[in-house]
């Protein structure tokens, strides 16, 4: 009897940190996908530890924005070149682009899209940075053999921005359901996101600070990080907030909504978010607004949360 080996996949995550696509390979990791073999190529840090507890095979090398773009193709090559991968599954767009570029022949490219909004302006500051970033992504999508959006959102957001010519294959993030508790009556909000702009967690720190007003038992924790940190601290400070709101950092998600009782999440876009997917799953409340009005978002999440 000829035993042969699983075909292998090579992920390649150009981040390390513990966040949504971070939780998207450790559920991979931890869920196995069958009849395949997977090892990872991930940036030094966070990630890599976890995906080792988790039992996955992993490469840590200089493989990201923070190693430029050199250091990632090379770190790439040699994933490749070692390991004689069947398929290459991109994750982000900067491995998307490493990747068209870097691997030439061999392996099937795959990606998978985990989040774009509608609105370039989102991610690019000006106009002009936008219309070429867009023309780069329908460039190197052209070098890929399939692409994976996490919503039909997401794929129809690729389509009508990127001119992608083959079909889009939607596979929604799933989550486990957990048993649902009973909690005691409160308004203890919480936030689970990167911190950054499009978060438009600076309009939920001021929704809560009306809430507040009216509620002296409220409380409001912001997990997660990210470059808005110092800003949404000074922004707690100056409204007086020190001892309501708290920002911890990378929490535990599970954990953290077994402690809340709502999850507010007032992103310009979102697309099928591990965070609302798991809120719902636990049965907390969930206020959610895309809206593209600040204030707008502001009465939205006071007026949701005083009535949950």
């Amino acid at each position: 009897m000829v035993l042969t080996a699983p075909p292998t996949a090579l992920w390649a995550i150009p981040v390390s940190d513990l966040a949504g696509v971070a939780r998207h390979a450790l559920d991979v990791a931890r869920a196995g996908i069958p009849g395949w073999r997977l090892v990872f190529l991930t940036p030094p840090g966070d990630l890599p530890r976890e995906l080792t507890a988790a039992g996955a095979a992993v490469i840590e090398a200089p493989f990201g924005p923070a190693h430029g773009f050199r250091s990632s193709a090379g770190a790439l090559r040699h994933a490749v070149a070692k390991l004689r991968p069947d398929v290459v599954h991109t994750h982000l767009s900067y491995a998307d682009i490493v990747a068209a570029l870097a691997v030439r022949r061999g392996p099937l490219l795959v990606t998978t899209e985990h989040g774009i909004a509608h609105d370039d302006l989102v991610y690019h500051r000006s106009a002009a940075k936008a219309r070429v970033m867009s023309v780069a992504h329908t460039a190197r999508l052209r070098r890929f053999d399939a692409a994976i959006a996490v919503s039909q959102a997401t794929a129809a957001a690729m389509s009508e921005k990127w001119h992608h010519r083959r079909e889009v294959t939607v596979i929604p993030n799933g989550v486990d359901r957990p048993p649902v508790t009973a909690r005691p009556s409160g308004v203890r909000v919480l936030s689970l996101a990167r911190l950054a702009p499009e978060k438009r967690l600076d309009d939920l720190v001021d929704g809560f600070a009306a809430l507040a007003r009216s509620q002296p038992a409220a409380t409001l924790t912001i997990a997660g990080t990210g470059p808005m940190e110092a800003d949404l601290r000074r922004q707690v400070d100056r409204l007086g907030l020190a001892d309501r709101v708290t920002l911890p950092g990378f929490i535990d998600a599970r954990g953290a909504m077994a402690e809340h009782d709502v999850l507010a999440m007032l992103s310009v876009w979102e697309n099928c978010s591990y965070a609302l997917l798991d809120a719902a799953a636990a049965g907390l409340g969930v206020v959610a607004s895309i809206r593209p009005s600040r204030r707008a978002a502001r009465l939205d999440v006071l007026q949701a949360i005083a009535t949950e």
